[in-house]
């Protein structure tokens, strides 16, 4: 990758590791809907606001119109779905274990890709690389499996709901959207997200309850400015120059911090099991991601 993409893969990379645990502290006051429906609504406003005093002249209604459909399909696949799904199964799990599972986006995006786009397909290096990885998913299902927490297995299938819908969306918008700047991508998929997640939120959460803490503020203006506007931009940057697979190992980042954090600042457990399902998981991709590039 060129030297500005090494910079938008770190900044997005170092910004989605400190999600999983604003999501954590978040979730203490309000539920997945309500996060995820300000956190939206925050991003939707720090997007509009960056476009207005930088490009304002992106926001033409002729350029857009064709693209409502596809990004109200896009808005709910890449932000809706992931982000209830994350936040719903962070009451059951530590954070540092949520951002590990997340990194399996890039495992995701080798096994869709070979059906959407021709010219990255299914290799050895890249089947060993995926058994590798989910070999490290396994790692970290077996103490709940063993447990028979039920709740918290749920909330592991809910992260990798949440990564599958993430590969998904990338490859889609990879294949389908030319010509339309990054700062429009991200304001569209979560304009219509916010819009979405609000009308679902009182049948989820009723009755609607704000937040009343200033660290559940916090954290949602964290998650919505920098967690979702400013590193879905260098993301969507990332992704059109670099590839969908070469992106999505942005997840590289998000375990290892992610899991540091946790432990160090909430004291979730930091067992054998996280560290050789994250080991198993990273190397998985690193291992992907090389054979992608030297084809």
């Amino acid at each position: 990758m060129s030297s500005k993409n090494w910079l938008r893969f770190l900044a997005a990379g170092l910004i989605w590791s400190t999600s999983f645990l604003w999501i954590k502290i978040a979730l203490q006051e309000v539920g997945p809907f309500m996060l995820v429906a300000l956190r939206t609504s925050f991003a939707t406003l720090a997007m509009l606001a960056i476009i207005l005093f930088s490009n304002r002249k992106i926001l033409n209604c002729e350029k857009i119109k064709p693209w409502l459909g596809f990004f109200i399909i896009i808005g709910i696949i890449n932000v809706v779905f992931p982000f209830v799904l994350i936040s719903w199964g962070e009451q059951f799990i530590p954070s540092g274990i949520a951002s590990v599972l997340n990194s399996t986006t890039p495992l995701f995006t080798i096994l869709l890709v070979t059906f959407f786009l021709r010219e990255d397909r299914l290799t050895l290096g890249k089947a060993i690389g995926l058994v590798m990885g989910f070999s490290g998913v396994v790692i970290l299902f077996i103490p709940e499996m063993r447990n028979s927490h039920f709740d918290n297995m749920l909330g592991l299938l809910a992260i990798l709901a949440a990564s599958a819908c993430y590969a998904l969306s990338g490859i889609l918008i990879k294949k389908k959207v030319h010509g339309l700047e990054s700062e429009l991508q991200v304001l569209l998929q979560y304009t219509f997200a916010a819009i979405v997640v609000w009308l679902l939120t009182p049948i989820f959460e009723s009755p609607v309850m704000f937040p009343q803490l200033s660290l559940t503020w916090i954290a949602l203006l964290w998650l919505g400015i920098l967690g979702s506007s400013v590193a879905s931009y260098f993301y969507f940057r990332l992704l059109h120059s670099a590839g969908p697979t070469s992106a999505s190992t942005v997840t590289y980042v998000p375990p290892l911090v992610g899991l540091l954090l946790g432990a160090v600042i909430l004291g979730e457990p930091l067992g054998w099991q996280s560290l050789a399902g994250g080991v198993l998981i990273v190397g998985g991709i690193m291992l992907v991601n090389q054979r992608s590039a030297s084809k």
